[in-house]
């Protein structure tokens, strides 16, 4: 019997030349996004980009966040679904999602812009140099009239995930995912992916440094973990094809943006959200299957532009 596809997202991460902008829009935003203070050795240089690569990417939190979403395309279904799972973020966490907000709304929702679904990764989305005012920040490429609910709900909950700050769990640095790395590379190198090495670490292999983020325990039910075969990993186990908010997923959304507003604590409590990881160029390929497992735009930074 063949293998059921699963689509995977793949990060949409803003370009380097473009961090020190992303990094400034984010701590005007939230000052809980500032890094921590930056210790230099005796001799050592300074420049903004030190700064920027740890620069949170949430929205403030200290009161109700009120987020506008504007549809650029799609059915009457579409956006009703979209707007029906998104929504269910706000049961749990202080943010709000507006659907009427207009020209001046922060994400920017197609359904055709390409194949793929993907999303900026929280307030990434405010760069207008790396996601224009006329271009998505979230698409959602297979999601049609004709897809089933669970699949709706999944990708939905996923992508607006991202879209509040949240990474992909198998990247999560307190995870326990070992890979079998001469079968993910085999998998994801040859067609129709054509992935490099390099694009491969950056979207499945490599995690995020502790030091990036407050991250919970690594949660196997997370809606931000992707189902990957069991030939990938050295466990031989599967992991879970999650469709739906975790215990964790509610319980961390709240905390980072809790219905009672926190107290201010300063610049050395950083929000939870992940900074980029730079070592590692974007990717330039486009889409990606693994054994029945097929994936979105491949983290292909936004084309440059003047600014």
């Amino acid at each position: 019997m063949a293998k059921k596809q699963l689509y995977l997202c793949v990060d949409r991460p803003v370009p380097f030349e473009h961090k020190i902008e992303a990094g400034k829009i984010a701590v005007e935003e939230s000052k809980l996004n500032e890094p921590p203070p930056i210790v230099l050795p005796a001799g050592a240089s300074f420049h903004p980009f030190k700064m920027a690569i740890f620069t949170g990417k949430m929205w403030d939190n200290r009161t109700k966040r009120t987020i506008g979403v504007k549809f650029l395309d799609g059915t009457k279904k579409q956006k009703a679904q979209t707007q029906k799972y998104a929504s269910v973020w706000s049961q749990f966490a202080n943010i709000e999602f507006n659907f009427k907000a207009g020209a001046n709304a922060e994400i920017r929702v197609s359904f055709s812009f390409d194949s793929g679904s993907w999303s900026a990764l929280g307030v990434d989305c405010l760069v207008r140099s790396a996601f224009p005012k006329s271009e998505p920040t979230m698409n959602f490429g297979w999601l049609k009239d004709n897809t089933s609910e669970e699949e709706w709900r999944r990708v939905v909950l996923h992508e607006f995930g991202h879209a509040l700050g949240a990474i992909h769990e198998h990247q999560n640095p307190k995870g326990g995912i070992q890979w079998n790395l001469p079968a993910v590379y085999k998998a994801f190198s040859g067609p129709p992916n054509n992935w490099s090495k390099p694009d491969i670490d950056f979207n499945i292999v490599q995690k995020y440094s502790a030091t990036q983020l407050n991250a919970t325990e690594f949660d196997g039910d997370s809606i931000m973990l992707y189902s990957f075969p069991a030939e990938l990993l050295l466990s031989k186990a599967a992991t879970r094809n999650n469709t739906d908010l975790s215990a964790r997923d509610k319980s961390f959304i709240a905390e980072r943006y809790p219905k009672q507003a926190p107290k201010p604590k300063g610049t050395a409590a950083i929000a939870a959200a992940a900074s980029p990881r730079l070592p590692i160029a974007a990717p330039a390929s486009r889409y990606a299957t693994v054994g029945g497992v097929a994936g979105s735009p491949a983290a292909a930074a936004p084309r440059a532009r003047a600014r």
